[in-house]
Protein backbone atom coordinates (compact mmCIF):
# COMPACT_ATOMS: atom_id res chain seq x y z
CA UNK A 1 0.00 0.00 0.00
CA UNK A 2 1.10 3.12 -0.82
CA UNK A 3 2.29 5.58 2.18
CA UNK A 4 0.68 8.99 2.14
CA UNK A 5 3.05 11.92 2.98
CA UNK A 6 1.95 14.05 5.61
CA UNK A 7 0.69 17.85 5.14
CA UNK A 8 3.44 19.92 6.10
CA UNK A 9 2.17 23.44 7.64
CA UNK A 10 4.63 26.25 7.84
CA UNK A 11 4.35 26.94 11.24
CA UNK A 12 5.59 31.15 11.19
CA UNK A 13 7.11 31.80 14.12
CA UNK A 14 8.70 35.37 13.46
CA UNK A 15 11.69 35.22 16.75
CA UNK A 16 12.26 32.23 17.95
CA UNK A 17 13.53 33.31 21.32
CA UNK A 18 12.20 30.81 24.08
CA UNK A 19 9.20 32.38 25.01
CA UNK A 20 5.46 31.00 25.67
CA UNK A 21 3.94 30.92 21.94
CA UNK A 22 7.00 28.68 20.62
CA UNK A 23 6.92 26.61 24.05
CA UNK A 24 2.96 26.01 22.72
CA UNK A 25 3.61 25.39 19.33
CA UNK A 26 6.40 22.85 19.83
CA UNK A 27 3.79 20.76 22.80
CA UNK A 28 1.45 20.46 20.49
CA UNK A 29 4.15 19.03 17.72
CA UNK A 30 5.71 16.85 20.23
CA UNK A 31 1.86 15.46 20.37
CA UNK A 32 0.21 15.26 16.79
CA UNK A 33 -0.33 12.52 14.82
CA UNK A 34 2.84 13.25 12.47
CA UNK A 35 1.74 11.00 10.05
CA UNK A 36 -0.86 13.15 8.96
CA UNK A 37 0.90 16.27 9.76
CA UNK A 38 3.96 17.70 9.81
CA UNK A 39 5.21 21.05 10.90
CA UNK A 40 8.21 23.08 9.25
CA UNK A 41 9.00 26.29 11.00
CA UNK A 42 9.94 29.72 9.20
CA UNK A 43 11.75 31.56 11.85
CA UNK A 44 13.53 34.88 11.64
CA UNK A 45 17.20 35.04 11.27
CA UNK A 46 18.00 37.17 14.39
CA UNK A 47 16.10 34.15 16.42
CA UNK A 48 17.98 32.34 19.27
CA UNK A 49 17.28 28.88 21.26
CA UNK A 50 15.21 27.21 17.98
CA UNK A 51 15.51 23.62 19.13
CA UNK A 52 17.14 22.36 15.92
CA UNK A 53 17.72 19.04 16.63
CA UNK A 54 14.46 17.87 18.49
CA UNK A 55 12.46 19.61 15.22
CA UNK A 56 14.77 17.19 12.95
CA UNK A 57 13.88 13.89 14.96
CA UNK A 58 10.35 14.46 14.70
CA UNK A 59 10.73 15.16 11.40
CA UNK A 60 10.04 19.01 10.97
CA UNK A 61 12.11 21.30 9.50
CA UNK A 62 13.54 24.69 10.29
CA UNK A 63 13.81 27.66 7.58
CA UNK A 64 15.69 30.97 8.19
CA UNK A 65 14.10 34.17 6.75
CA UNK A 66 15.15 37.58 6.96
CA UNK A 67 13.18 39.59 10.08
CA UNK A 68 10.24 41.29 9.41
CA UNK A 69 11.75 44.69 10.33
CA UNK A 70 13.34 43.55 6.67
CA UNK A 71 9.61 44.45 5.18
CA UNK A 72 10.64 43.88 1.46
CA UNK A 73 13.00 41.59 1.83
CA UNK A 74 10.66 39.61 4.27
CA UNK A 75 7.71 39.01 1.83
CA UNK A 76 9.58 37.85 -1.10
CA UNK A 77 11.75 35.50 0.79
CA UNK A 78 8.14 33.96 2.07
CA UNK A 79 6.96 33.93 -1.14
CA UNK A 80 9.27 31.98 -2.75
CA UNK A 81 9.55 29.59 0.40
CA UNK A 82 5.66 29.18 0.26
CA UNK A 83 6.17 28.37 -3.69
CA UNK A 84 8.59 26.27 -3.28
CA UNK A 85 7.62 23.68 -0.83
CA UNK A 86 3.85 24.09 -2.06
CA UNK A 87 2.34 24.79 1.18
CA UNK A 88 -1.42 23.91 1.51
CA UNK A 89 -1.38 25.36 4.99
CA UNK A 90 0.49 29.05 6.23
CA UNK A 91 -0.33 29.21 10.10
CA UNK A 92 0.79 32.50 11.61
CA UNK A 93 1.66 32.91 15.01
CA UNK A 94 3.16 36.10 15.24
CA UNK A 95 -0.33 37.46 16.22
CA UNK A 96 -1.49 41.36 14.38
CA UNK A 97 2.55 41.39 12.37
CA UNK A 98 0.46 38.21 10.35
CA UNK A 99 -0.73 40.93 7.82
CA UNK A 100 2.72 40.31 6.28
CA UNK A 101 3.36 36.54 6.10
CA UNK A 102 -0.51 35.65 5.24
CA UNK A 103 -0.21 38.34 2.38
CA UNK A 104 2.72 36.81 1.18
CA UNK A 105 0.87 33.16 1.48
CA UNK A 106 -1.62 34.59 -0.71
CA UNK A 107 0.44 35.46 -3.28
CA UNK A 108 1.45 32.40 -3.54
CA UNK A 109 -1.92 31.05 -3.49
CA UNK A 110 -1.31 29.04 -0.13
CA UNK A 111 -5.29 27.79 0.22
CA UNK A 112 -5.94 27.86 4.31
CA UNK A 113 -3.83 30.92 5.68
CA UNK A 114 -4.30 31.38 9.37
CA UNK A 115 -4.21 34.46 11.61
CA UNK A 116 -3.24 32.92 15.28
CA UNK A 117 -4.23 35.11 17.81
CA UNK A 118 -1.68 34.71 21.01
CA UNK A 119 -1.82 37.90 23.03
CA UNK A 120 -3.51 41.13 23.80
CA UNK A 121 -2.47 44.57 25.20
CA UNK A 122 -2.39 46.56 28.01
CA UNK A 123 -2.27 50.63 28.28
CA UNK A 124 1.04 51.01 29.56
CA UNK A 125 2.77 50.38 26.53
CA UNK A 126 1.29 53.00 24.47
CA UNK A 127 3.91 53.15 21.80
CA UNK A 128 3.92 49.63 21.09
CA UNK A 129 0.02 49.66 21.20
CA UNK A 130 0.11 52.45 18.24
CA UNK A 131 1.73 49.98 15.91
CA UNK A 132 -0.73 46.84 17.31
CA UNK A 133 -3.90 48.80 17.10
CA UNK A 134 -3.26 49.90 13.39
CA UNK A 135 -2.26 46.69 12.59
CA UNK A 136 -4.97 44.46 13.72
CA UNK A 137 -7.03 45.71 11.73
CA UNK A 138 -5.46 44.32 8.99
CA UNK A 139 -4.54 41.19 10.55
CA UNK A 140 -7.89 39.12 8.85
CA UNK A 141 -7.39 40.82 5.18
CA UNK A 142 -5.78 37.65 3.92
CA UNK A 143 -6.59 35.38 6.11
CA UNK A 144 -9.09 32.54 5.37
CA UNK A 145 -9.09 31.88 9.35
CA UNK A 146 -9.16 33.06 12.57
CA UNK A 147 -7.26 31.01 15.42
CA UNK A 148 -6.86 32.51 19.07
CA UNK A 149 -5.68 31.03 22.37
CA UNK A 150 -8.82 32.48 24.42
CA UNK A 151 -12.02 34.62 24.55
CA UNK A 152 -9.89 37.54 25.27
CA UNK A 153 -7.12 37.33 22.75
CA UNK A 154 -9.45 36.70 19.88
CA UNK A 155 -11.96 39.46 20.74
CA UNK A 156 -8.76 41.81 20.63
CA UNK A 157 -7.24 40.98 17.57
CA UNK A 158 -10.39 39.72 15.02
CA UNK A 159 -13.12 41.54 16.65
CA UNK A 160 -16.15 41.26 18.87
CA UNK A 161 -18.33 40.95 15.32
CA UNK A 162 -16.10 37.98 14.19
CA UNK A 163 -15.87 36.26 17.73
CA UNK A 164 -19.58 36.88 17.87
CA UNK A 165 -20.49 34.93 14.80
CA UNK A 166 -18.12 32.30 15.14
CA UNK A 167 -15.77 32.83 13.06
CA UNK A 168 -13.13 32.60 16.02
CA UNK A 169 -11.48 29.20 16.55
CA UNK A 170 -10.15 28.64 20.03
CA UNK A 171 -6.88 26.56 20.07
CA UNK A 172 -5.85 26.10 23.75
CA UNK A 173 -2.38 26.69 25.27
CA UNK A 174 -2.68 22.50 26.17
CA UNK A 175 0.26 20.82 28.10
CA UNK A 176 1.50 17.75 29.36
CA UNK A 177 -0.70 17.50 32.21
CA UNK A 178 1.04 14.91 34.04
CA UNK A 179 4.46 16.50 33.22
CA UNK A 180 3.76 19.32 36.08
CA UNK A 181 2.33 16.89 38.77
CA UNK A 182 4.04 17.77 42.51
CA UNK A 183 6.53 15.38 43.26
CA UNK A 184 8.06 15.73 46.79
CA UNK A 185 10.77 14.12 46.10
CA UNK A 186 11.45 16.26 43.13
CA UNK A 187 11.06 19.73 45.44
CA UNK A 188 13.70 18.28 48.10
CA UNK A 189 15.90 17.34 45.25
CA UNK A 190 15.70 20.86 44.04
CA UNK A 191 16.10 22.69 46.56
CA UNK A 192 19.12 21.24 48.04
CA UNK A 193 20.67 22.10 44.02
CA UNK A 194 19.62 25.31 45.18
CA UNK A 195 20.99 25.34 48.81
CA UNK A 196 17.07 26.18 50.03
CA UNK A 197 16.29 24.44 53.40
CA UNK A 198 12.34 23.49 53.71
CA UNK A 199 11.89 26.29 55.91
CA UNK A 200 12.49 28.66 53.57
CA UNK A 201 9.32 30.30 51.60
CA UNK A 202 9.99 30.06 47.91
CA UNK A 203 7.91 32.54 45.67
CA UNK A 204 8.84 32.07 41.69
CA UNK A 205 8.28 33.85 38.89
CA UNK A 206 8.46 32.50 35.04
CA UNK A 207 8.78 34.25 32.20
CA UNK A 208 11.21 36.93 29.42
CA UNK A 209 12.74 39.49 31.07
CA UNK A 210 10.25 42.11 29.01
CA UNK A 211 8.34 44.78 29.70
CA UNK A 212 4.60 42.83 29.64
CA UNK A 213 6.22 40.66 32.68
CA UNK A 214 6.39 43.46 35.23
CA UNK A 215 9.77 42.22 36.94
CA UNK A 216 9.71 45.35 38.51
CA UNK A 217 6.84 45.10 40.36
CA UNK A 218 7.41 41.78 41.18
CA UNK A 219 10.76 43.01 42.67
CA UNK A 220 9.29 45.82 44.48
CA UNK A 221 6.59 43.57 46.00
CA UNK A 222 8.79 41.39 47.18
CA UNK A 223 11.34 43.89 48.71
CA UNK A 224 8.18 44.85 51.28
CA UNK A 225 7.28 41.03 51.59
CA UNK A 226 10.40 40.98 53.57
CA UNK A 227 9.89 42.89 55.76
CA UNK A 228 7.19 40.84 57.57
CA UNK A 229 10.43 39.21 59.01
CA UNK A 230 9.16 35.71 57.01
CA UNK A 231 12.14 33.98 55.77
CA UNK A 232 11.77 33.72 51.85
CA UNK A 233 13.66 33.66 48.59
CA UNK A 234 12.79 34.91 45.27
CA UNK A 235 13.41 32.64 41.96
CA UNK A 236 13.45 34.39 38.59
CA UNK A 237 13.63 32.01 35.52
CA UNK A 238 14.39 33.24 32.23
CA UNK A 239 15.85 35.43 30.27
CA UNK A 240 15.56 38.80 28.08
CA UNK A 241 16.55 42.21 27.18
CA UNK A 242 15.76 43.82 30.45
CA UNK A 243 17.24 41.12 33.19
CA UNK A 244 20.53 43.64 33.17
CA UNK A 245 17.82 46.66 34.37
CA UNK A 246 16.39 44.00 37.31
CA UNK A 247 19.61 42.94 38.37
CA UNK A 248 20.77 47.01 38.78
CA UNK A 249 17.45 47.43 40.84
CA UNK A 250 18.00 43.95 42.69
CA UNK A 251 21.41 45.27 43.88
CA UNK A 252 19.90 48.95 44.67
CA UNK A 253 17.21 47.56 46.77
CA UNK A 254 20.40 45.37 48.52
CA UNK A 255 18.22 42.29 48.41
CA UNK A 256 21.11 40.04 45.47
CA UNK A 257 21.36 37.67 48.51
CA UNK A 258 17.58 36.76 48.84
CA UNK A 259 17.04 36.61 44.93
CA UNK A 260 18.13 33.67 42.63
CA UNK A 261 18.13 34.40 38.69
CA UNK A 262 18.32 30.87 37.15
CA UNK A 263 18.37 32.01 33.53
CA UNK A 264 16.48 30.17 30.94
CA UNK A 265 15.06 26.49 31.65
CA UNK A 266 14.11 23.57 29.56
CA UNK A 267 13.13 21.92 32.93
CA UNK A 268 11.31 24.41 34.61
CA UNK A 269 8.37 21.56 35.53
CA UNK A 270 11.10 21.13 38.36
CA UNK A 271 11.41 24.02 39.62
CA UNK A 272 7.54 24.45 40.21
CA UNK A 273 8.11 21.20 42.70
CA UNK A 274 10.63 23.79 44.61
CA UNK A 275 8.46 26.91 44.52
CA UNK A 276 5.60 27.59 47.37
CA UNK A 277 3.83 30.66 45.49
CA UNK A 278 3.96 31.80 41.85
CA UNK A 279 3.87 35.39 41.49
CA UNK A 280 2.19 36.00 37.57
CA UNK A 281 1.84 39.93 37.46
CA UNK A 282 1.57 40.12 34.07
CA UNK A 283 0.58 43.88 32.22
CA UNK A 284 -1.33 41.52 30.09
CA UNK A 285 -1.57 38.26 28.62
CA UNK A 286 -3.17 36.41 25.91
CA UNK A 287 -3.55 33.48 28.26
CA UNK A 288 -0.92 32.79 30.30
CA UNK A 289 0.87 29.39 30.04
CA UNK A 290 2.94 29.49 32.93
CA UNK A 291 0.01 29.79 35.42
CA UNK A 292 -1.56 27.00 33.55
CA UNK A 293 1.50 24.99 34.10
CA UNK A 294 2.10 26.17 37.97
CA UNK A 295 -1.67 25.32 38.27
CA UNK A 296 -0.83 21.56 37.56
CA UNK A 297 1.61 21.47 39.98
CA UNK A 298 -1.53 22.65 42.19
CA UNK A 299 1.33 25.63 43.12
CA UNK A 300 -0.65 28.42 44.67
CA UNK A 301 -0.57 31.84 42.59
CA UNK A 302 -1.26 34.99 43.16
CA UNK A 303 -1.72 36.85 39.55
CA UNK A 304 -2.75 40.22 37.83
CA UNK A 305 -6.13 40.40 37.16
CA UNK A 306 -4.85 41.33 33.54
CA UNK A 307 -4.58 37.72 32.88
CA UNK A 308 -7.59 35.91 31.67
CA UNK A 309 -9.11 33.41 34.38
CA UNK A 310 -10.90 29.94 33.44
CA UNK A 311 -13.04 28.13 34.87
CA UNK A 312 -10.71 24.84 34.93
CA UNK A 313 -8.07 26.19 37.44
CA UNK A 314 -7.65 25.17 41.01
CA UNK A 315 -8.66 27.21 44.19
CA UNK A 316 -5.24 27.69 45.27
CA UNK A 317 -5.30 31.00 42.94
CA UNK A 318 -6.24 34.79 43.50
CA UNK A 319 -6.83 37.49 40.65
CA UNK A 320 -5.27 40.88 42.00
CA UNK A 321 -5.68 44.77 40.08
CA UNK A 322 -2.13 45.56 39.90
CA UNK A 323 -3.86 49.64 41.22
CA UNK A 324 -4.76 47.18 44.37
CA UNK A 325 -2.20 48.14 47.14
CA UNK A 326 0.82 46.53 47.22
CA UNK A 327 -0.50 45.44 50.77
CA UNK A 328 -2.92 43.03 49.26
CA UNK A 329 -0.22 41.27 46.95
CA UNK A 330 1.18 40.50 50.16
CA UNK A 331 -1.98 39.43 52.49
CA UNK A 332 -2.50 37.10 49.45
CA UNK A 333 0.63 35.40 49.70
CA UNK A 334 0.29 35.22 53.19
CA UNK A 335 -3.22 33.47 52.88
CA UNK A 336 -2.31 31.25 50.46
CA UNK A 337 1.10 30.19 51.17
CA UNK A 338 -0.23 27.26 53.17
CA UNK A 339 -2.09 25.38 50.49
CA UNK A 340 -2.16 21.51 50.23
CA UNK A 341 -0.01 20.63 47.66
CA UNK A 342 -0.91 17.16 47.54
CA UNK A 343 -4.85 17.84 46.03
CA UNK A 344 -5.66 16.66 42.90
CA UNK A 345 -5.70 19.01 39.90
CA UNK A 346 -8.78 20.25 37.75
CA UNK A 347 -6.83 20.19 34.51
CA UNK A 348 -6.49 16.23 33.99
CA UNK A 349 -8.36 15.15 31.14
CA UNK A 350 -9.89 19.17 30.82
CA UNK A 351 -9.82 21.26 27.14
CA UNK A 352 -6.19 22.25 28.55
CA UNK A 353 -4.73 18.27 28.46
CA UNK A 354 -2.45 18.44 25.32
CA UNK A 355 -3.31 14.60 25.53
CA UNK A 356 -7.05 15.32 24.61
CA UNK A 357 -6.28 18.66 22.79
CA UNK A 358 -3.65 17.42 19.68
CA UNK A 359 -6.45 15.70 17.81
CA UNK A 360 -8.84 18.84 17.63
CA UNK A 361 -5.66 20.82 15.90
CA UNK A 362 -5.15 17.86 13.66
CA UNK A 363 -9.03 17.50 12.55
CA UNK A 364 -8.86 21.49 12.33
CA UNK A 365 -5.99 21.60 9.75
CA UNK A 366 -8.05 18.99 7.81
CA UNK A 367 -11.06 20.17 8.00
CA UNK A 368 -10.25 23.58 6.27
CA UNK A 369 -8.29 21.86 3.82
CA UNK A 370 -11.54 20.05 2.84
CA UNK A 371 -13.61 23.25 2.25
CA UNK A 372 -10.70 24.52 -0.20
CA UNK A 373 -10.47 20.73 -2.22
CA UNK A 374 -11.55 17.37 -2.47
CA UNK A 375 -9.22 15.01 -0.82
CA UNK A 376 -9.34 11.55 0.84
CA UNK A 377 -8.07 10.97 4.28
Amino acid sequence: MEQIEPIRVAQIMGKWLGGGVEAVIMNYYRHIDRNKIQFDFICDEDSTNIPYEEIESLGGRVIICPPYQKLPRYIKELKRIFKENNYQIVHSNINTLSVFPLYAAKKARVKVRIAHSHSTTSPKEFKRNIMKNVLKHFSKLYATDYFACSEKAGRYQFGNKAFDSGKVTIINNAIDVGKYKFNADIRKKVRNELGIDENTLVIGHVGRFVTVKNHKFIIKLFNEFLKSSINSKLILIGDGPLKGEIENLIDSLKIHNKVMLLGQREDVERFYQAMDILIFPSLYEGFGNVLLEAQCSYLPCVCSSNVPSLDCYNDNLFFISLDAPIEDWINSILIIKNSNRMMQTKLQNSNFDILVENNKLVDSYLERLKKCQKLVF
